[in-house]
């Protein structure tokens, strides 16, 4: 699937592997060596923290109807990561995805 969203006045377009149940949520990029971007789906505003245990680096995007309300890199096994602000939809995109340094940006220490 194609998410489109705003970043930094630019419009983006990544293909993303769209995650809704409560399985996928779960899994998430745990296990995983190289996947495509995550883009996590609720069907209603939430805080809810996430984890980075069993994950790579990752970089998150939290979006409220299409808005970035935050956003982070996050490394490997870290308890509890919450955003500033309810979203609905969250954006998890691995290091190792070649989209992950329009992004992040270069002087960010890893």
């Amino acid at each position: 699937m194609e998410f489109g969203f705003r970043y930094k006045g630019r419009k983006v377009k990544l293909k993303v592997k769209e995650c809704r149940t409560s399985f996928y949520k779960m899994l998430g990029l745990m296990f995983k060596k190289d996947s495509k971007p995550l883009l996590f789906v609720f069907s209603k505003e939430t805080r809810q923290p996430i984890h980075s245990f069993f994950c790579r680096p990752f970089y998150a995007i939290w979006l409220n109807k299409n808005k970035i309300v935050d956003e982070k890199f996050v490394k490997s096994w870290k308890f509890s990561i919450k955003p500033k602000e309810k979203f609905d939809k969250l954006l998890e995109i691995p290091m190792t995805n070649r989209n992950f340094l329009l992004f992040y940006r270069r002087d960010r220490n890893i």
